[in-house]
């Protein structure tokens, strides 16, 4: 990383400069916030508190996109409390050992990686989920809930946004993976999970699987029509049969879809002739893709 570090004490910010350049970070020094401002281009900005007469607003603007730690002798509103209102992500008290600052700085380097990574996945979720016009009502809904719906997306698209309507994560599991079950069971009660491909549960496992979610909250999608469960069942009608008109999938994804979503309503024979393979070449496809048929 490239560090600038602001402090008037020439022996301190030397001290620091080295342990942090020995475990390979590139460290700039300056002595007032008037020659730090002539470049932002910091991973992270270790500013002092201690340099009388400094507005360190000025330093906390710039480097809005750096993590700004402060350094401080004392803790009061000027050093700690203002600083921390403008934007500085969090201070160190002197004397302070190095391991404590590296700690804070990778902190904060994961929380904003982690930030940065959730805004992007928002934003291509919503875009994704553009073209889906279905408005729902989350109101007095309750968990567990089915959906029915014959295009996954419309079922994502409403478990993301119930998700949304309660300021809470999603978390997704499918039933696809053989190990979806003991996930489930370790995730704490109150996490609402998205399970999807409840069409490809074999029998013999539904009744586990019904025992396992009755008291969590819990969203599961099908792809084929529900019965026979004592939760409430949601049905969306699609405008698409099978894939939205704005998407146009790779073969590979199409053939993993066709085989998820019509191996339980067509044998091997008739279902590899449709896809225009052989039964071995579907069977390797379900290797490849984790598909489990159900029995």
């Amino acid at each position: 990383m490239k560090i600038l570090i602001i402090e008037n004490e020439i022996y301190l910010a030397q001290s620091i400069a080295t342990k942090l350049g020995e475990l390979g970070h590139i460290c700039d020094m300056c002595t007032s916030t008037k020659d730090a401002l002539k470049s932002n281009l910091y991973d992270v900005v270790l500013l002092s508190t201690n340099i009388n007469g400094q507005d360190f607003n000025p330093i906390i603007e710039a480097f809005k996109n750096s993590i700004v730690i402060l350094m401080v002798s004392y803790i009061s509103n000027d050093t700690v409390s203002k600083p921390l209102s403008a934007g500085a992500k969090d201070y160190i008290l002197k004397p302070f050992m190095i391991e404590e600052l590296i700690r804070k700085i990778n902190h904060f380097q994961d929380y904003e990686r982690l930030k940065r990574q959730s805004e992007s996945y928002e934003r291509y979720l919503n875009h994704s989920f553009s073209s889906i016009s279905s408005e729902h009502n989350f109101e007095n809904l309750e968990l567990p809930l089915f959906i029915s719906c014959n295009f996954q997306k419309y079922s994502d698209s409403f478990a993301f946004k119930y998700a949304n309507k309660q300021n809470k994560p999603l978390y997704f599991v499918s039933l696809t993976n053989p190990k979806a079950m003991s996930e489930i069971a370790s995730l704490p009660i109150s996490t609402i999970i998205y399970v999807t491909d409840f069409q490809v549960i074999k029998k013999s496992e539904k009744k586990e699987f019904l025992d396992l979610i009755k008291d969590r909250n819990v969203i599961v999608s099908s792809t084929d029509k529900i019965d026979d469960v004592d939760f409430d069942i949601v049905e969306i009608k699609s405008d698409n049969n099978i894939f939205d008109q704005s998407d146009i999938l790779p073969i590979e994804d199409y053939v993993k879809y066709i085989v998820l979503n019509y191996q339980h309503k067509f044998p091997d024979t008739e279902l590899s002739k449709k896809l225009g393979i052989s039964r071995k070449s579907l069977w390797e496809k379900r290797k490849k893709y984790g598909i489990t048929k159900k029995k």
